[in-house]
């Protein structure tokens, strides 16, 4: 039940919140005791204001120099502002007058790891752990030392003892999870998960994390009943709504996804990567000219966002706006020159245009940078196959080859480039690989040789293999 005071101290702390705003403004003198001050401060901290934080601080500290709650946030603050090696130096000096203070270790032990020393803060908190009855806390800021040095195995251990003491640490749970993730084992916190919503099923971020372990194991259809029980309990959680969104897309359902979408920009803070997915959404469901508002939203709020300009070249080439694809594709690889679906987008963009060299230097930079996506090798092979340069069309299907030896395809249009470049003897080993790891896509076959069936040699070999 709520507070039925809980208004009158939201009033409280916003006339608060705005003496103390104009006070820095303007310069002027005014007084807050020493609650409001630490209310102002946690306020902006939580807000990530931690400029403001720091001033209500540095004003409280002014009046009130021995308020532990207040030099813990203030270290904790400049820890955010990468200032560790100062929070030290304030928590260092506290811990002389109060060496007992379980919040005063934490934060250092926690300032250590952030600093690289790792050892002195899992050292640090080990001892805490002798001496402070408050172990779930301490086992928690383990786990994040653990993880922060790179040891998730020790960190897993650290988060299953957290909960051990506490099976309340919602944030034991999640980080716990992650440790998992990165040792390969996010299925072992999916009985975490439902142990901790068994004892409370009404913890809307507990479904949340669910649905997130159930999306990482691609079990799409848990993750949505996942994510659709946190939404029947806070219909207004954008984080469940988003992914509910990411969870549809990879179920190809895009109009459900576009509905997910929609309804967290109603209850969530506009952002880019929210106005792109929303427009990939539309894209899929080839609403082009929707799909490119959404797109110039995300790159209008965030003018350094790639992923926003790449929306917009693969929706204008839909659109047969080839020149324009080509100006948005250039500044996606501007801003992210490592991604090969944008040196892909450009190649093909080029290729269309009539720019061979300039596509074939994009496609290379493509494989260089993943070699492991068979429709890139495919467009490279089929660009030099468009020019009559058949031997350098077999070259590439080669090299593919090599990195994607079970790629069926790829020995299918070896053999076609082959025959083509008149070198029937290779073309023949090709085509019978291609046939004895799958068959049925030898129909490929037909899109080069119409009359495949009077190809006696070829068509022979076909049929020897036919089940």
């Amino acid at each position: 039940m709520l507070d039925p005071e809980f208004d009158d101290h939201k009033e409280d702390i916003q006339s608060s919140l705005e003496r103390f705003e104009k006070m820095i403004h303007q310069q002027e003198d005014s007084f807050f005791d020493l609650d409001t001050l630490e209310q102002i401060a946690e306020h902006y901290f939580i807000q990530a204001k931690f400029d403001e934080a720091l001033k209500a601080c540095d004003l409280g500290l002014l009046h009130f120099p021995y308020t532990l709650e207040l030099i813990s946030l203030k270290a904790q603050i400049l820890g955010e502002l990468s200032q560790p090696e100062e929070a030290l130096d304030i928590i260092e000096n506290a811990i002389l007058l109060f060496p007992t203070d379980i919040e005063l270790i934490l934060v250092k032990g926690s300032l250590l790891s952030q600093m690289g020393q790792h050892e002195a803060s899992v050292q640090l908190f080990l001892e805490a752990l002798e001496n402070h009855e408050e172990k779930d806390e301490v086992y928690f800021r383990l786990g994040l030392s653990y993880l922060a040095w790179t040891k998730p195995r020790e960190a897993v251990d650290m988060f299953k003892k957290s909960l051990e003491h506490n099976p309340e640490n919602e944030n034991a749970l999640v980080e716990l999870a992650n440790a998992l993730d990165e040792i390969g084992k996010i299925e072992e916190s999916i009985p975490f998960y439902k142990n901790f919503i068994d004892q409370d099923p009404f913890s809307y971020t507990a479904w949340y994390n669910l649905g997130i372990a159930y999306s990482k194991l691609k079990q799409y259809e848990k993750a949505i009943d996942a994510y659709e029980y946190s939404l029947a309990i806070e219909p207004t959680f954008g984080s469940s709504l988003f992914n509910l969104g990411n969870t549809y897309m990879n179920l190809v359902d895009y109009p459900k996804a576009e509905e997910a979408y929609r309804l967290c920009l109603k209850h969530d803070e506009p952002n880019p990567e929210l106005y792109c997915c929303l427009g990939a959404s539309l894209e899929r469901q080839k609403k082009f000219d929707e799909a490119l508002s959404y797109y110039k939203e995300s790159v209008k709020i965030d003018p350094l966002w790639d992923e926003g300009y790449y929306g917009l070249a693969v929706c204008l080439t839909e659109l047969d706006k080839w020149f324009e694809s080509l100006h948005f594709l250039k500044k996606a690889l501007k801003l992210n020159e490592v991604n090969p679906l944008y040196w892909t987008g450009l190649a093909d963009v080029e290729a269309y245009l009539g720019n061979p060299v300039s596509a074939d230097e994009a496609y290379q930079k493509a494989v260089e940078l993943d070699s492991f996506f068979a429709p890139t090798w495919i467009k490279w092979a089929q660009l030099h196959y468009d020019l009559d340069d058949f031997e350098k069309s077999a070259d590439i299907m080669l090299s593919a080859i090599d990195e994607l030896p079970e790629e069926a395809e790829l020995y299918y249009r070896s053999a076609i480039f082959l025959i083509k470049a008149g070198q029937f003897k290779e073309a023949f080993h090709f085509l019978e690989s291609g046939l004895l790891l799958d068959y049925e896509k030898h129909v490929i076959m037909f899109d080069y040789f119409p009359n495949l069936d009077t190809q006696k040699a070829i068509f022979k070999l076909i049929q020897q293999y036919k089940k």
